[in-house]
């Protein structure tokens, strides 16, 4: 299959065309606009710094359903003791930054480039997307951010400085999504750490088609700061 050339215009081929690894076109911009019809296209940007943009979909697709959530004995154990204070959308810019900083401090590179920061960071100011930050002591110690569009959470990515502090804030976003009614969790690929917390593959047909239910009408935008 090819990878498809992207322009100017704004355009995605059909994810179905997509290499088994995910790989479906190279090129376009990081626009709100574009970010957007790919999440609803269930695509997602992905590269690192100085290369082309590159556009991906993944077969299959890992998402976690909030009713499947696994939380082991230990983590129950964790979140009875309130050893953290978890907030929604209070530091948007901090959680992405430390997301960033965890990767390239652990040497593992990162897709976060100063585009892609400041990309996803005029998506929080437009309603889209939402940080949640995990406190220990008035410190940020943990976090996680993606995107809300309909009833579907788009994970990005997460950072802990404490031991069990992302899993914590992960754990009290699935809670929360499902009380509003979330369908999935998109967790984009399958880590062991996902996998744990009962992330599972989804056939991308099956995904795309799940997705297509995607409403404007349905999207929770805004501040989740005082929802959750």
């Amino acid at each position: 299959m090819p990878v498809y050339q992207l322009d100017d215009s704004l355009w995605f081929p059909s994810p179905e065309f997509a290499w088994n690894d995910g790989i479906l076109a190279v090129g376009g911009d990081l626009s709100a606009e574009r970010l957007l019809l790919a999440y609803r296209m269930g695509i997602f940007p992905w590269f690192n710094e100085g290369e082309a943009i590159l556009w991906w979909s993944p077969n299959p697709r890992y998402v976690l359903f909030p009713d499947r959530l696994k939380v082991s004995k230990s983590m129950r154990k964790v979140i009875r003791k309130e050893e953290f204070e978890v907030t929604y959308d209070t530091d948007f810019k901090a959680v992405i930054t430390a997301c960033r900083e965890t990767r390239i401090q652990g040497d593992f590179g990162t897709w976060i480039t100063g585009d892609m920061l400041e990309a996803y960071h005029n998506l929080h100011r437009m309603g889209y997307a939402h940080s949640v930050e995990v406190w220990q002591e008035g410190e940020l110690v943990g976090g996680l951010y993606g995107i809300s569009l309909g009833k579907f959470f788009f994970g990005e990515s997460k950072f802990t400085k404490v031991s069990n502090a992302s899993k914590t804030g992960f754990i009290h976003l699935v809670k929360n999504l499902e009380q509003c009614g979330f369908e999935f969790i998109d967790c984009q690929q399958g880590t062991p750490h996902l996998i744990s917390l009962g992330a599972e593959p989804m056939n991308r047909t099956d995904f795309l088609d799940s997705i297509a239910s995607i409403s404007e009408s349905n999207t929770l935008k805004g501040s989740w700061t005082d929802i959750f």
